[in-house]
């Protein structure tokens, strides 16, 4: 186990340039102490590992030295098979590449690794897309993909919920959630999210942007996508549920509302049980969610989310009636006596 953290804090140290003692700590699930040990015995052992003190210090390897670890671990060697997505791949133009690096790396393992990897490639496939919708294709994605690697300006129109805009902004990092790209842009000194398909024109400008050094494209996705959710329910509805209604809110619930729901461990004689879900900032918007549990819900509160579904479901009764006479009246005699 120790000999195998050493050569994770090597290629940490040498993939990354300078690395804290708490964050090699946290990469090797150890102790600070443990790690502070395990530098000492590769500095012992005749390793150029360095430790630059004060605030914005950490361990580094001498500049020049670099480490030869080619060997590869059977999971490892598979697990390299399985990070290539060939749709997003060919949507940022490297899918020619893609497959180019896996045929060169196939071709440099050993042979029983290099069964074990094809194995992973037989067996295993991954598709970025939700279920019942496309990947997007959008139109600019390799130009932003471009300035992204070069660290160059972009200019972009981009049509917003509300309005269509123009933005000059710094492209910090691409991410694909559900078969749809977002790119992290910073505008001035704030960085928002902009989805490519939504990206009207593209220019990428012929000028560098200094990009911050504290920013995190995954901490910063991770935190985004949180706030947009709790933006998106910000209110709170008490619903009785029925014992299929339970499941069924579990069943079509987004994985943000149903981490947050509180379900009454007992219910009444019947079976129903009380529940607090999140729901939409409009009363319109909770009910059309509450909607698809169709008759095994009851609102309960707030007074005015119930009002919603009573006027919603009473609507919908009276549209289906009229619709019911209305097809009964174009029914000839001749037809009802042929059924």
């Amino acid at each position: 186990m120790r000999a195998s953290r050493m050569l994770s804090i090597l290629t940490t140290l040498q993939a990354r340039g300078q690395v804290t003692a708490p964050e090699l700590a946290e990469s090797c699930e150890v102790s600070v102490r443990t790690i502070y040990r395990d530098i000492d015995a590769l500095a012992a052992s005749g390793v150029p590992v360095y430790a630059d003190r004060g605030a914005e210090g950490g361990y580094r390897l001498l500049d020049g030295y670099r480490v030869r670890l080619n060997g590869l671990s059977q999971s490892e060697a598979g697990a390299l098979f399985l990070t290539g997505l060939p749709g997003p791949a060919a949507a940022l133009g490297l899918d020619a590449a893609m497959i180019a690096a896996q045929n060169k790396l196939m071709a440099a393992l050993p042979a029983h690794l290099r069964e074990d990897a094809s194995r992973m490639q037989e067996r295993f496939h991954l598709d970025a897309p939700g279920w019942f919708g496309e990947a997007e294709e959008p139109r600019h994605l390799r130009t932003i993909a471009g300035a992204v690697l070069r660290g160059t300006l972009i200019k972009i129109r981009y049509q917003s919920w509300r309005s269509e805009k123009q933005r000059r902004l710094a492209p910090l990092g691409l991410v694909l959630k559900g078969g749809n790209w977002y790119l992290a842009g910073q505008v001035d000194a704030s960085v928002r999210t902009y989805r490519v398909a939504r990206v009207l024109d593209c220019a990428a400008l012929d000028e560098n942007f200094e990009r911050p050094t504290d920013f995190d494209l995954a901490a910063y996705w991770q935190a985004a996508t949180l706030r947009l959710e709790a933006e998106m329910h910000p209110n709170v509805a008490v619903v009785r549920l029925s014992p299929f209604g339970v499941k069924l809110l579990d069943a079509l619930s987004q994985p943000y509302v149903k981490a947050r729901t509180q379900l009454a461990e007992t219910g009444d004689a019947d079976g129903w049980r009380i529940a607090r879900v999140p729901v939409g900032k409009t009363s319109w918007h909770a009910a059309a969610e509450l909607l698809r549990l169709g008759p095994e819900a009851e609102v309960l509160e707030p007074a005015d989310l119930r009002d919603k579904m009573t006027e919603l479901t009473q609507a919908m009764a009276a549209r289906y009636r009229a619709a019911r006479k209305t097809s009964h009246r174009h029914i000839t005699p001749q037809a009802t006596k042929q059924s």
